[in-house]
């Protein structure tokens, strides 16, 4: 191929691509709306770290300034998302699905993984620690969006349409119930069967899957003296409050104390050490103290927000993968906020889930803005890049072919042009 044409094919691209960002902006409610939690985040956990940070490192903004660095490489990996056609997952998803494994085998390494709280869920690189659960779930909202879009019609097929996610889920929430990380397998699994149903598969077979989650999760908790506790605070944490109940009644006196305008930012007694990991998967704790009822309204509008724009771009999708894919990140993220709320209030028992978007913890916020990006570039409804790619391909070689053709008829009249004279 001459050098002409290259360089025509990369400047048609580049107008193709251009051309789409144009004709087919990105959803800038949706980017407002993840900007907008983001921004209350770090607001809160200066809020809810400062006193803690200052007395124990020295540095009233040692978190704020660890998630600051953690939200810049979020917004690069959002920025990198928004820019990369999403349907190149589907076509890279099986080398993608093989790595994430690994580290989720890898992390379970005495030496490579990372203890922390009794858990084995993060690899420390220099100095900043990475939780490769984060990396699994969206994974596995990008492989079940391939699958089930790629089945179809036999989504209603035990052994084409159910079975095999179960299998391949399944190991992967058996590496995370390794680690252990019970509140992601529990969100996986959820997320799982949601898109089955959503994709055609048989209600029945998602009865059985439900009940053997719950038989499982039974085991689980039965069988773990730790999590029983935790359910046993759950039931009543008034009277464990000086053991495994103490945080979630300490957060539900916080909570009570903000009343309907709160305290005021900044104000709240409960970051002086009464709750443990208020920055984390406590923040809403602090929102509700410091803002009162009405923060948490807010909070609950902007996540209620971005809910509606996320199934709306699934919605809209081109493509079934676009729309699967779409609507699975969505409900990972609506349900794990919602979860931790739960958590928060007491109406469910600790399991260690982060809020979407506001809560510390680098892994969460990446992967979340990365997510972010994925959405907005199929919000977009830009044209395939590789199926335009591969249709200039095949006009270009039809085009030469024809070139060719053309030269050889010339060719043999001219030959016999000069025979017959």
């Amino acid at each position: 191929m001459s050098a002409d044409v290259l360089t025509a094919l990369a400047e048609r691209a580049k107008d193709t691509a251009q051309r789409a960002v144009d004709e087919n902006p990105w959803d800038m409610w949706l980017l407002s709306i993840v900007l907008a939690l983001i921004g209350m985040g770090i607001v809160m956990l200066y809020s809810a770290s400062a006193v803690m940070a200052a007395g124990k490192l020295g540095d009233h903004l040692y978190l704020v300034r660890s998630q600051t660095i953690k939200l810049a490489l979020g917004m690069v990996l959002m920025f990198l998302a928004l820019r990369f056609d999403y349907r190149w997952y589907k076509r890279l998803i099986y080398p993608i699905f093989g790595v994430t494994l690994f580290m989720l085998v890898l992390v379970l390494i005495p030496g490579i993984g990372v203890v922390q709280n009794g858990s084995r869920r993060w690899f420390s690189m220099g100095g900043m620690s990475f939780q490769p659960a984060e990396v699994a779930k969206v994974v596995a909202v990008m492989f079940l969006a391939y699958s089930v879009s790629k089945k179809g019609g036999k989504m209603d097929s035990f052994t084409v349409g159910f079975l095999p996610h179960l299998l391949v889920i399944g190991a992967m929430v058996a590496l995370l119930m390794r680690q252990p990380d019970f509140g992601s397998s529990v969100i996986l699994l959820t997320v799982m069967m949601i898109m089955l149903f959503a994709s055609g598969a048989r209600v029945l077979y998602l009865f059985f899957m439900a009940l053997m989650g719950v038989c499982g999760a039974y085991i689980a908790i039965t069988g773990s003296a730790y999590r029983m506790k935790r359910i046993l605070a759950f039931l009543d944490p008034w009277t464990y409050r000086s053991d495994i109940g103490y945080q979630i009644s300490e957060s539900l006196i916080a909570i009570g104390s903000g009343g309907l305008e709160g305290k005021g930012l900044g104000e709240g007694t409960s970051k002086l050490g009464y709750v443990p990991e208020l920055w984390n998967d406590f923040i809403g704790t602090i929102i509700a103290e410091e803002l009162g009822l009405f923060g948490v309204v807010v909070l609950i509008a902007l996540l209620g927000a971005f809910l509606w724009r996320g199934l709306r771009v699934a919605w809209n999708a081109t493509d079934a993968f676009g729309a699967y894919l779409a609507f699975g990140l969505t409900v990972m993220f609506g349900l794990q906020a919602a979860a931790n709320l739960c958590v928060v209030t007491g109406l469910l028992p600790t399991k260690g889930l982060t809020l979407p978007f506001v809560s510390y913890g680098g892994s969460s916020l990446i992967m979340a803005c990365f997510a972010t990006g994925v959405l907005l570039n199929i919000s977009r409804g830009a044209p395939d890049s590789w199926e335009n790619a591969r249709n200039d391909r095949d006009r270009d070689r039809d085009q030469r072919r024809w070139e060719r053709k053309r030269k050889g008829i010339l060719s043999r009249r001219d030959d016999l042009r000069a025979k017959f004279e």
